[in-house]
């Protein structure tokens, strides 16, 4: 037994170390150990303390947030906390102009408000009667969990990860018995990050490759690796659920669906995506529903307490992981894309694609698939992660993810490298990575000739 938690314990801490070795030398000057600033030290205890005490990591969250915070505030003379939080323009600025340079403000107070919402979205859903009369579409036997995953992938395409993955956890409940196999719930967080991917609206990260100036056919083809793994972990997955607990063979006697909580639904995620796209703040449209719903039918406000603590859980990850000294990256190559998945799984792909977008020249497709798959290898990797797991709290068992759930980072793997097989190494520029056009200086010339272009013909041999 000692042998085994030991062998865990390795595994983990190799896992969460991936990032020292990748960011050791970036950010400001500060005091280090063998070349890993403080900073990463007390960040990778938190996440080691998160994955072994999985009973406390509320409190393990809260403790480590607290020892960043004081460290920079006693250790690291003058840290522009203020400028960190709140950026260098005003709020009104940055909301209207979705100015990437903003502070922190704006993803926490958005990622709180998406996480209340759609816990309270998900237990209307629940009431609608959906889930109930469901039985009676899927099929009896494996095929059943498997078409699920499908349609969480489907769904996340176009809405955020989060309600995705709350939409199937909700289903999965009813029509297993409360009965989930854990390798099942990570399977719905890595349909629910698969589905988001390769869509521009999918997903928050592939939302701000678009609003950085990335088009969205170069986000397109990260469905090639997502699709891939989604078959793998919806194989694997559907027969674990299939032997834990069968899915339902027939609808709740008397099911039918509320049509008043089934269009509140359906309005909550019409917001979300609108107020995504015209104001990168999606937690607004869903309030916004929110609020239009309880004219009509009693809201479940409960679902608030209930959430609070795994809500504030993933901010002081988010929050921590903001703090970290990390300000480059290795250079933009397939290999460094890879990495970035397993970085992901314990570190915000937020600030991760921050940085990418910084550094420019990255194959968007296959940096969208790796940042955002990749946080599903680890229940806290991923919003969607964390917000299942307050419906399904057993699931916060790092060694118990990672056994139950291995055929996540399989398909991680072998998503990724199909990918790389069939479109190869496509990096693309984004709007703050293009090279300005130089103009020609004959008279009446219309050409225009970029620098990368005079570049490559004065390459060509003579």
């Amino acid at each position: 037994m000692a042998s085994k938690l030991t062998k865990w314990i390795f595994m983990i801490s190799a896992l969460i170390l991936i990032p020292y070795f990748a960011f050791a030398e970036g950010g400001m000057a500060g005091p280090s150990i063998g070349g890993i600033r403080i900073e990463f030290l007390l960040f990778g205890l938190t996440l080691l303390g998160v994955a072994l005490f999985h009973n406390q990591t509320f409190w393990v969250a809260v403790i480590g947030i607290a020892a960043i915070v004081l460290y920079k505030l006693f250790f690291i003379t003058g840290y522009p906390f203020a400028e960190h939080f709140f950026g260098t323009n005003s709020m009104v600025d940055q909301f209207i102009h979705k100015d990437m340079r903003q502070g922190e403000w704006g993803i926490l107070v958005n990622l709180l408000g998406l996480l209340l919402g759609f816990a309270v979205l998900a237990k209307v859903f629940e009431e609608s009667g959906v889930p109930d009369i469901l039985p009676k579409y899927l099929p009896n036997d494996w095929k059943g969990p498997f078409v699920l995953l499908v349609f969480v992938f489907v769904i996340s395409s176009f809405l955020d990860n989060i309600a995705a993955a709350m939409i199937g956890g909700t289903i999965a409940l009813v029509v297993f018995k409360n009965k989930v196999h854990i390798g099942y719930i990570a399977a719905i967080v890595a349909a629910s990050n698969a589905g988001g991917s390769g869509s521009v609206v999918g997903d928050t990260t592939t939302t701000m490759m678009w609003i950085d100036g990335v088009s969205a056919f170069n986000v397109l083809h990260g469905f090639i690796a997502a699709g891939v793994a989604l078959v793998i972990v919806a194989w694997f997955a559907a027969h674990q659920q299939d032997k834990h607990q069968r899915i339902t063979a027939d609808a709740k006697v008397g099911a039918k669906v509320d049509w008043v909580r089934l269009g509140i639904v359906v309005l909550m995620l019409v917001g979300a995506i609108l107020s995504n796209v015209y104001y990168d703040m999606p937690a607004l449209g869903v309030w916004v529903a929110i609020l239009i719903g309880a004219i009509f039918t009693k809201i479940p406000w409960g679902e608030i307490g209930a959430s609070i603590k795994g809500s504030i859980f993933l901010m002081c990850l988010v929050t921590a992981a903001s703090f970290m000294p990390v300000e480059t990256l290795p250079d933009a190559s397939w290999m460094s894309a890879f990495i970035l998945g397993f970085v992901s799984a314990v570190f915000d792909n937020i600030p991760l694609t921050k940085l990418c977008l910084e550094q420019g020249h990255f194959d968007w497709g296959m940096l969208a698939y790796s940042v955002g798959f990749g946080g599903s290898m680890i229940w806290f990797g991923s919003s969607a992660g964390v917000a299942i797991t307050n419906k399904f709290p057993e699931s916060r068992n790092v060694m118990l993810w990672l056994r139950k759930g291995w055929h996540v980072t399989f398909a991680y793997i072998i998503g990724f490298f199909v990918l790389l097989l069939v479109m190869g190494w496509e990096p693309a520029s984004n709007k703050k990575h293009q090279e300005p056009p130089i103009e020609c200086k004959a008279p009446n010339c219309p050409v225009k000739i970029t620098a990368e272009a005079i570049q490559k013909l004065d390459e060509v041999p003579k």
